[in-house]
């Protein structure tokens, strides 16, 4: 375990190193304390909910391992959710599917109401965090042959009432929490082979998305994000939510367009995609992933992708205008480190992004110096960011290092081992 003083003292020899660059570390943890990652409930469960307990998982969406410990109940799953916030530094916010239903009530996904996520609402404002919330427009018999695009008008009716209750209840959790709350919405209507008629699907999902989204909300309780996607497993030939549909349809409505990391080609970079949208829209939510092969939603770790996309949104001024959130869903290891480590990672990040002399940067690019710029960008990777970190948890009251490590492991022992 290290010692107190040798974290301060580790932190104290850094904080003087960055000084002498014009970055001033106490600042940079300030301002790390603002930022709200959103952490989502389904790495918990393998997304599975308990609105339909037994509706098999559809949807072009996969989960695989089957690692001990799932939780099986909203109570089991705020109980591993607090063990991973407990080791997380900061006040966060908590991602919410429609399907995370809290009630003893048997209600169709057209009929949710907030009162049916009470309890979440009630815990959330007992840790002090935040709440996102998505409709669950997959996992269901009616969603077989598309939603909100649906050719059958019933159907399509079905799916925009779940949408327009699931913008209330958004709503709802910024009201109670005092946190705003975004509204995602992505669904995974599509085709397996190559369909005649492209475009009839997509203006009856733009119409079902207007229709749901006729209410106003007042945006410093919920807003309102548009995901796209390449395709799933079963939708290989043809998506109608593209990047490219909910990239004009955010644009012209004014709300936010998601952009996850897992829903572009490897080789790809997103992070490009944030300054080139930022000057036109009214802001991003992200969904961070690690795509090993396309979207395959595994656990975030510290590579080039996440600390590209951490350095963007810092050296573009666009910390205000993102919501950060997760999405990853690995059932081959310990969920709750699950995580704790991709949360963690994400914030690392970040904060290694805040301590760079961004404005520095800037006027020696300028000056068209870009021997220096190189120069001083790969200097920045050896300097002491981990002592800043290590501070930063023990301000935080978290464990340092290795040590939350040693907790996941009797949590296992005690709680997620004793789950059939």
């Amino acid at each position: 375990m290290v010692e107190v003083k040798q974290i301060e003292q580790a932190y104290e020899l850094a904080k003087q190193r960055y000084a002498e660059l014009g970055v001033d570390t106490e600042k940079v943890m300030e301002q790390l304390k603002k930022v709200k990652v959103s952490m989502h409930c389904w790495q918990g469960d393998d997304v599975k909910g308990f609105q339909f307990p037994d509706q098999e998982l559809s949807g072009g969406i996969a989960v695989s391992g089957n690692y001990p410990g799932a939780a099986r109940t909203p109570e089991e799953l705020r109980q591993d959710l607090d063990k991973a916030f407990s080791l997380i530094p900061g006040k966060h916010k908590l991602n919410l599917h429609a399907i995370y239903t809290d009630t003893d009530e048997i209600v169709e996904a057209d009929e949710i109401e907030p009162r049916h996520y009470q309890k979440w609402v009630d815990w959330a404002k007992q840790n002090g965090l935040g709440l996102d919330f998505n409709p669950t427009l997959f996992s269901h018999p009616k969603a077989a042959k598309g939603t909100l695009s649906a050719l059958d008008d019933e159907t399509r009716e079905f799916w925009i009432e779940h949408t327009r209750r699931s913008r209330k209840i958004s709503e709802y959790f910024g009201k109670e929490t005092g946190i705003v709350s975004v509204n995602n919405i992505w669904l995974p209507d599509g085709s397996k082979d190559n369909p005649i008629d492209r475009l009839s699907p997509r203006k009856r999902l733009m119409e079902s998305l207007d229709k749901a989204r006729e209410e106003a909300i007042d945006p410093q309780y919920s807003i309102d994000a548009v995901e796209g996607k390449v395709f799933g497993m079963g939708l290989e030939a043809y998506t109608v939510g593209t990047h490219e549909f909910y990239l004009s349809y955010a644009l012209t409505r004014n709300i936010l367009w998601t952009i996850d990391s897992g829903h572009f080609h490897p080789t790809e970079d997103p992070a490009d995609k944030f300054a080139a949208v930022a000057p036109f829209g009214q802001g991003l939510y992200l969904h961070v992933t690690r795509p090993v092969r396309w979207d395959s939603d595994h656990v975030v770790i510290m590579d080039d992708t996440l600390q590209r996309i951490a350095e963007t949104i810092v050296n573009n001024e666009l910390l205000d205008t993102t919501h950060i959130g997760l999405d990853f869903f690995d059932a081959s290891i310990n969920r709750v480190a699950a995580w704790v480590i991709g949360t963690r990672n994400t914030l690392k990040a970040v904060l290694h992004a805040l301590l760079a002399p961004v404005a520095e940067l800037k006027n020696i690019e300028k000056e068209g110096n870009f021997t220096k710029r190189l120069a001083l960008t790969e200097e920045l990777k050896s300097l002491p960011f981990a002592a800043v970190w290590d501070y930063y948890c023990l301000q935080n009251n978290v464990h340092v290092g290795t040590e939350w490590i040693k907790e996941i492991e009797a949590y296992e022992a005690d709680v997620l081992s004793q789950r059939q």
